[in-house]
């Protein structure tokens, strides 16, 4: 697997855990739709 190097200003792509909204964001939050926690989609789920 390659490392891909993140950049803090570059806005990055952040998906629902819940419902699956996908946004574009500079940090993560809260999804706009429902309310739950987003995750980056460049980090890897273990």
């Amino acid at each position: 697997m390659k490392d891909i190097k993140l950049d803090p200003e570059e806005e990055s792509l952040y998906e629902c855990f819940s419902c699956g909204t996908v946004v574009r964001a500079p940090t993560s939050g809260t999804c706009p739709d429902c309310g739950a926690d987003m995750r980056n989609r460049q980090m890897p789920i273990e």
